[in-house]
């Protein structure tokens, strides 16, 4: 036997070996990448109820001028109360 044959054997069999673990690497690297869709799906989920739940600030103002009217009636019931 040559020694280019044997040369040419090893090659076709770390080549057909590669090619395995190439191939496994890719099919883990797929998985990988369906699962960081998913989780991403599920961040965004997150972000949006988190964003969600804020008080905008037309709503906090009408509850400021509320709050604000409430507490004026109140001093002057109470400055009524002081002047009997």
């Amino acid at each position: 036997m040559d020694w280019q044959q044997v040369a040419n054997g090893l090659f076709v069999v770390v080549s057909f070996l590669g090619g395995i673990l190439y191939r496994d690497i890719r099919a883990g690297m797929k998985e990988q990448e369906v699962d960081l869709s998913k989780l991403a799906t599920k961040i965004q989920g997150i972000e949006v109820l988190v964003a969600g739940d804020y008080v905008k600030r037309s709503d906090q103002d009408k509850l400021k001028e509320a709050l604000f009217a409430k507490l004026d009636q109140i001093s002057d019931k109470l400055d009524r109360k002081a002047d009997k």
